[in-house]
């Protein structure tokens, strides 16, 4: 079991910091004319780059606990924060009446809560 969820936890922090990192590195302007991230229209450059930030601690904060063996009990929490995240990201994208993103939104939130609940029981 503890291979799988470091499998989903890898897979998890890559996603988490290439989405967070192309939020915080790109402008968000640039980010919206690719097309598919319309939800950014609604959103300042603030709050776009504040959500990269929480995507790149989540997956830091998967990762680096169990590398470093320090604090072991922050990759739980962070799973749990990126169950919010995505439960965040379904909420505006139901909202918007935006279909296409939610399954991809509905796994990442079912790793995350497969992960948390692996590491708090485990």
């Amino acid at each position: 079991m503890n291979i799988t969820l470091w499998t989903v936890q890898g897979l998890l922090a890559f996603v988490y910091l290439a989405a967070g990192g192309l939020k915080v590195v790109r402008p968000r302007e640039q980010l919206v004319t690719s097309g598919r991230l319309d939800w950014m229209k609604d959103n300042s450059d603030a709050a776009v780059k504040a959500i990269g930030a929480v995507e790149i601690l989540g997956a830091l904060g998967l990762i680096l606990p169990g590398l470093t063996g320090i604090a072991s009990i922050l990759a739980p929490i962070a799973a749990v924060g990126l169950v919010v995240v995505q439960v965040g990201a379904l909420r505006v994208h139901l909202t918007r009446n935006e279909r296409q993103p939610l399954p991809a939104n509905a796994i990442l939130l079912l790793l995350a809560a497969f992960v948390a609940i692996g590491r708090f029981v485990g």
